[in-house]
């Protein structure tokens, strides 16, 4: 008998009744809003439901015997859409349903995730601008009150500020890079790409700034500002502001507004909002509101406004576990939000960057002293060596491979951390990278030994792929994609020069800071991939729910401006 797939995992009787009570507390607080319940197929026709919205994280497709292209669906607001569509065109307005019901999606293999997750779900159709808005939230806010986590944040944004900036952009390659770039949390490259644009001065600052606007009701004001100075009119706050005067007082306290939150169904159009609760940096739930679906479906009515949200049951049942051991005295699982006064936690390298990573945090204002001699310790502590009002206060520093830094952070361990761009990638993790801090400086090449010059195009020629050692084939791999390139990918973990010196493959993707190795192996370049250098990334929770990240990462910017550092010799893994 073997275990089941990884992703996916039993659920026994102890734990399923926990469940139960929760899906049972979120379920009563929907019926008493008046939302019936809804049930759709666990296969949908992939075509149909791109019809309401692109799909993504769809792990698992299959064809049926009519030669339709089936999808496990990885939502349940798309279903719902495609049901309503069909079976509900008559109905009268507004709609309210709610589900309870699995989805699956694509989750980074080896990062601890679940690809099965169950949603406790509600869509509210026919009911628009700030009515619909306060009816959402409120009946988020009343759900978690119920489940009794009352430590619950509701983070709020909107994708029409940001979009409609956007349209207002001269080259459209710009505009969808831009979007690509925010949707992918990658600040870092967003700014070097707008930077090198020739978009107007005012246009590039509202581009760069806006996604990275949070706090309270005042970033409005903000985000005003920057679209009108970028030559953007109409008021594009006007929902977000609504919104804050229509909750009552109770629910407007638990409101901070981000910028940054963006989703990967492209369907929203205006508020989008994601809750959390327990201490987690993962939210408990998410939605927002998708206006354009449903125009044309309704005979009463061209453009019916429609909205939803999802709590995951999953991340619940880990908020009130992890409030429950914080109640029992056990604070050290309580990570985001500085919860009972947390030491912040960053993910600091070990091995080549470690020196200039010690200068860096010196230079905003951070006692890394012991950082310089940790011997065998894993944990050293530190602390802001700074008073004021943007204090950070105690610091616990996690010494780990830079490798490993994604991980630690993008799984709570850490609340940010700092390690190649190289790593950030082959990592795949959801994670808001900041700052460039631009040491560690090494380039990514490809390479083969100079006698076998030709043989690479000659065994392509013959087989129609090209082999290549690395120890970076996420890398690798986008790289030869991107060019059109059939490429059979060999891990390797050390020496991958060996590779196509003893001829088990054509080429080598590796960094190189001064080429020293490839010298001493008669090895030359053949193409370059991309500059790589350290960089600054946080948990996006994190920076959502604990404003300390946030000042650490204007203090490095700001630091890494007065620094000058000189590439390195090895890699900026």
């Amino acid at each position: 008998m073997t275990a089941t797939p990884w992703g996916f995992r039993d659920i026994l009787p102890e734990e399923a009744q926990a469940r139960e009570e929760i899906a049972q507390t979120v379920r009563d607080c929907f019926r008493a809003h008046h939302y019936l319940p809804v049930e759709t197929p666990l296969l949908e026709d992939k075509g149909s439901l791109e019809e309401g919205g692109r799909i993504a994280d769809t792990p698992f497709k299959l064809f049926d015997d009519d030669g339709r292209l089936l999808v496990v669906r990885p939502d349940n607001t798309l279903p719902i859409v495609r049901l309503v569509s069909t079976r509900m065109r008559s109905a009268d307005l507004p709609l309210r349903l709610r589900y309870e019901a699995p989805v699956v999606r694509e989750q980074v293999r080896g990062a601890g995730g679940s690809r099965q997750f169950t949603q406790l779900g509600f869509e509210l159709i026919g009911e628009g601008d700030a009515a619909g808005d306060v009816e959402m939230v409120s009946l988020v806010t009343s759900a978690v009150r119920a489940l009794g986590l009352a430590d619950a944040r509701v983070v709020c944004g909107s994708v029409r500020p940001f979009k409609t900036l956007l349209a207002h952009v001269s080259d459209a390659s710009l505009a969808e890079d831009a979007l690509r770039m925010v949707h992918a949390n990658d600040f870092v490259d967003l700014d070097a790409r707008v930077m090198a644009s020739s978009e107007p001065d005012a246009m590039k600052a509202a581009i760069c700034e806006l996604p990275r606007l949070v706090g309270g009701a005042s970033v409005l004001d903000r985000v005003d500002a920057l679209l009108a100075a970028a030559g953007v009119a109409g008021d594009m706050t006007c929902e977000l502001r609504a919104l804050i005067a229509g909750l009552d007082a109770q629910d407007a306290a638990l409101l901070s507004f981000d910028f940054s939150i963006m989703n990967s169904f492209d369907y929203y159009t205006g508020l989008v909002f994601k809750a959390y609760a327990g201490g987690l940096p993962d939210p408990v739930g998410s939605g927002g509101r998708y206006d354009s679906v449903f125009c044309g479906v309704f005979a009463s009515a061209a453009d019916v406004p429609a909205a939803g949200f999802a709590f995951s049951l999953e991340r619940l049942e880990s908020a009130l576990n992890t409030a429950e051991d914080a109640a029992d005295g056990d604070h050290a699982a309580v990570r985001t939000g500085n919860a009972a006064g947390a030491p912040l936690r960053i993910a600091v390298p070990k091995g080549s960057l470690k020196a200039d990573t010690i200068e860096v945090l010196e230079a905003a204002g951070i006692d890394a002293s012991e950082l310089r001699d940790p011997g065998r310790h894993l944990i050293v502590h530190g602390r802001d060596a700074r008073a004021g009002e943007d204090g950070i206060g105690d610091i616990e520093f996690i010494i780990v491979r830079p490798s490993d830094a994604p991980a630690f952070v993008g799984c709570g361990g850490a609340d940010c951390g700092i390690c190649g761009r190289d790593s950030l990638i082959e990592a795949g993790l959801n994670l808001l990278q900041l700052v460039d801090l631009g040491y560690g400086a090494c380039k990514f090449i490809e390479a083969e030994p100079s006698w076998r010059a030709g043989q690479a195009e000659r065994n392509y020629a013959r087989r129609g792929s090209l082999r290549v050692a690395t120890k970076y084939p996420r890398i690798a791999a986008a790289w030869y994609a991107s060019r059109g390139v059939v490429a059979d990918i060999v891990s390797l973990h050390g020496n991958i020069e060996l590779g196509p010196i003893v001829g088990m493959t054509d080429r080598i993707v590796d960094i190189t800071a001064t080429g020293a190795t490839l010298r001493e192996n008669d090895l030359v370049v053949t193409g370059e991939i991309m500059e790589c250098t350290a960089r600054f990334f946080v948990n996006p929770g994190a920076a959502r729910l604990d404003s300390r990240v946030r000042v650490l990462g204007e203090r490095l910017a700001a630091a890494v401006e007065h620094l000058h550092f000189e590439p390195v010799a090895g890699s900026a893994q």
